[in-house]
């Protein structure tokens, strides 16, 4: 029997702030409030004050949090949340917080490239979707009514439809990869036996290649040819890879004649696509092509007001027009400039005004068109990492030197239209295989590893400020 329970929940902060720096601590244990214990039932509710901070709590400190409940109030403890909702009308919802056990592990980011083999293929299989997209937040608008209609039908009937193939394309940042992911994740909700993946076209790529290495191409092509479900993201990205592309349209070809749902994307429509050879371009036609064209003004608006609602943020009408106005119809640079925002005032206890508004933006979003080179690039990531380029194009193995020759080499490939045979001998005169394994690398770690993905957001805000 716990006789002081708020005492307890005092003992347990001062263990969290043993454990953490000051700034983590001020930042998100500090707002935490207390609110009751129940002995019976073993529940610890407490109060945060934003679906953000709640978030954040869960994806990075679940297991301290775990640690010290299990310190203070002893075995099988429920930490219960509640969130703050609308601080307006001091609404709120309870969410109980996450058991460390139940959390699955992250793969290991040496293995991210590892081929798929038969015995996956009757394995439980990782769909490899992100959860977190989906139709519930993915909002509605002029630009993507056709293709998020269609996406939800598909999602509801795999295979059944006329729809099949779907080929989505648009500009980057219209909103391609959290549709298909929606509809993945949607068709997993509704056919849980069924064996839905999303795949990016580079992994796929590397996949194969490593299969190739080990002359086991038959068991990546019966393991590819055993899904119900295939989702392959920028198709754009095979131009130079022809046996992958005679691969992948086998794999195509089989699931299309036994009626499997196929859905790609692509920054660009077929007819664009000078490796799509005319009998896959047929087979298209067979389905439906839908463009996504980038958000209007309006539906930015939208988009902004519906992730301010999600993450208890209070943003004046005025900061959330020009946020909408500046970030040139681009989806990842509204949700760039809202987190940006949002971690401002929890850090600063700060209020959101324009005059803040005009400073993120200013760090966030690209104003100018000029074209980044692997130069510009290669002098970012290594001031960033303070390494130089000459250690950069050595052949040493050091770990800090091959980190800032994969990121160099992923983001020239994301940000130049260069082939990876050129990216690689301009980095070090690697060649093109070097490349996709260093961009792949790159894209698995990015999964799991939350403060290396704020490290890359930060070298790319930095091209963004460019002129």
């Amino acid at each position: 029997m716990v006789n002081n329970p708020k005492a307890l929940w005092d003992n347990c902060l001062s263990l969290i702030k043993d454990n953490v720096t000051e700034q983590q601590y001020k930042t998100w244990f500090a707002p935490i409030v207390f609110e009751k214990y129940d002995a019976e039932s073993r529940t610890l509710l407490v109060q945060v004050p934003s679906m953000y901070v709640y978030e954040y709590l869960e994806q990075y400190y679940v297991n301290l949090l775990s640690k010290v409940l299990i310190r203070c109030f002893g075995q099988n403890v429920q930490l219960t949340y509640r969130v703050v909702t609308d601080k307006q009308h001091g609404l709120s919802q309870q969410i109980a917080s996450e058991e460390p056990s139940t959390i699955e592990p992250a793969p290991p980011t040496t293995r991210g490239n590892k081929s798929p083999t038969v015995l996956d293929a009757v394995s439980q299989l990782n769909p490899q979707l992100d959860i977190h997209k989906t139709f519930h937040n993915y909002i509605e608008g002029d630009s993507n009514k056709l293709p998020r209609t269609v996406g939800l039908s598909i999602a509801e009937h795999p295979g059944k439809s006329t729809f099949d193939p779907f080929f989505v394309y648009g500009p980057s940042g219209c909103g391609k990869t959290h549709l298909i992911n929606a509809i993945g994740v949607h068709c997993k909700e509704m056919y849980p036996q069924k064996r839905v993946l999303y795949v990016s076209a580079r992994l796929f790529q590397v996949q194969f290649t490593d299969a190739s290495r080990k002359n086991t191409v038959n068991d990546f092509i019966n393991f590819y040819q055993s899904i119900d479900v295939l989702i392959v993201d920028d198709v754009q990205e095979w131009a130079t890879a022809e046996k992958t592309v005679a691969t992948f349209f086998y794999i195509f070809d089989h699931l299309f004649r036994l009626g499997k749902q196929i859905i790609l994307a692509s920054d660009r429509p077929p007819v664009d696509l000078g490796w799509l050879h005319e009998r896959m371009l047929t087979r298209f036609s067979c389905g439906l092509i839908a463009e996504l064209e980038k958000p209007n003004p309006q539906l930015c608006i939208d988009i902004l007001n519906a992730k301010c609602r999600r993450d208890g943020l209070t943003i004046p009408a005025d900061v959330i027009q020009f946020v909408a106005e500046t970030a040139n119809g681009s989806v990842r640079d509204l949700e760039g400039v809202i987190n940006s925002l949002l971690t401002y005032s929890i850090v600063y206890n700060t209020n959101v005004d324009m005059r803040l508004a005009e400073r993120v933006v200013k760090r966030a979003v690209k104003i100018d068109n000029k074209p980044l080179t692997v130069d510009d690039i290669l002098e970012k990531v290594c001031n960033h990492y303070n390494v130089s380029q000459q250690n950069v194009f050595s052949k040493s193995r050091k770990r800090d030197y091959v980190m800032v020759r994969q990121i160099s080499m992923y983001l020239a490939q994301k940000y130049t239209k260069m082939p990876a045979s050129r990216i690689g001998q301009l980095i070090g005169g690697r060649d093109h295989s070097t490349v996709i394994h260093s961009c792949s690398t790159v894209e698995q770690r990015l999964k799991v590893d939350k403060s290396f993905s704020a490290e890359l957001t930060s070298i790319e805000n930095s091209f963004k400020l460019k002129k």
